[in-house]
């Protein structure tokens, strides 16, 4: 079955940086899928940390629709949940709570619409017939995938829900070795629920304003040189020391995108270790940054004889990129195309737009 891979869409950012809630930047996507049997939508693809459950819906609707309409009704529609839409799957899970002990959750679940904002995608995305799937699902024998949310228990990179899960798992649920979903989700859920609660019930939230504040802060870190920004890296170092000594780490201070690449592959690692899964390939998400590709150290991005693959994602975020289309594995618009036979491979569907092109539009 030839599988098309999309992740972290984020329908929904209030910056509007998500890329396919526009119409114009839907079409390469959409022609894609043509050659494939099934899409999947590994994790993130709503924004729920920044933006109302029906405000994210409304936004999201109209791109399940096109996307419904060109599968039909005889492909496959497969969305799993992420960190920022663990809500599609959270109602799920908690049902299954109430009448099954803890330690049901496997590497591949299925389950139809559960709650009215997924029942209002899957009414969406008729006549193809939308399933949901968590943690991840198996795309070949040999090939697993998932959203890769679990590796914010491990990454070096000391984001803001890198520091809770690590205080979370050293403090509250401590992540036994090797680990099962339900051991990552003891940790990772009640996280995730009061975030998603901050952002329902207060729209004026940190958690809500979300992308915004984040690239800001990426920009002061690493290329503004104002007093502001140096009183800043030094807090911000002086903070990560902190946080290592008092056992939350390890946790690196350098942001380059070296730093990020490595450290966001070493939480995948140990995740693909802990779950003990035994698969040539795994394809995840997550850190938005796409791979692995010609000029990347294979090294890196291999645990146990497991090739890693990551889909990257489909927002705007300038933070991250050269001046020239195509010049940054961020670049968004990436896809993994898994076929019958052979390793995934990694598309480029907008890598002939322009910063012009990309660029948040005025709602007016």
């Amino acid at each position: 079955m030839r599988t098309l891979v999309v992740s972290d869409l984020h329908l929904g950012r209030t910056e509007r940086s998500d890329l396919l809630r526009r119409p114009d930047l839907q079409e390469p996507l959409l022609e894609a899928l043509d050659g494939v049997d099934r899409l999947v939508i590994l994790g993130d693809g709503l924004e729920l940390r920044e933006a109302a459950h029906r405000d994210a819906a409304d936004i999201a609707v109209p791109f399940f629709a096109a996307v419904g309409k060109r599968l039909g009704p005889d492909k496959d529609f497969v969305v799993t949940s992420g960190n920022h839409d663990h809500g599609l799957a959270a109602g799920w899970i908690d049902a299954r709570l109430q009448s099954e002990p803890a330690g049901f959750l496997s590497l591949e679940q299925h389950f139809d619409a559960h709650g009215p904002l997924a029942r209002r995608l899957a009414e969406a995305a008729q006549p193809a017939r939308l399933e949901f799937a968590y943690p991840g699902l198996w795309l070949r024998d040999d090939v697993y995938a998932f959203h890769g949310h679990y590796a914010d228990a491990h990454a070096t990179v000391p984001t803001f829900e890198r520091v809770l899960v690590g205080a979370m798992a050293k403090w509250i649920a401590p992540l036994p070795d090797p680990a099962t979903p339900d051991d990552y989700e003891a940790v990772l859920s009640p996280l995730y629920a009061w975030l998603n609660a901050l952002t329902q019930r207060a729209d004026h939230s940190i958690v809500a304003k979300g992308g915004g504040a984040s690239s800001r802060s990426y920009r002061a870190l690493t290329s503004e040189r104002t007093p502001r920004s140096l009183a800043l890296k030094t807090g911000y170092r002086g903070a990560v020391r902190t946080l290592n000594a008092i056992g939350l780490g390890p946790l690196q201070s350098s942001l380059s995108p070296t730093a990020l690449r490595r450290g966001y592959l070493s939480g995948i690692s140990e995740v693909i270790r802990r779950l003990e899964l035994d698969a040539a390939h795994v394809i995840w998400g997550h850190s938005h940054r796409s791979g692995p590709w010609p000029t990347d150290d294979l090294a890196e991005w291999t645990v146990n004889g497991t090739r890693i693959h990551n889909t990257g994602s489909w927002t705007y975020q300038p933070h991250f990129l050269t001046p020239e289309p195509n010049g940054s594995p961020y670049w968004p618009g990436t896809a993994i195309l898994v076929e019958d036979t052979g390793p995934p491979r990694l598309l480029r569907l907008l890598g002939e737009r322009t910063h012009e092109e990309l660029r948040p539009r005025d709602p007016g």
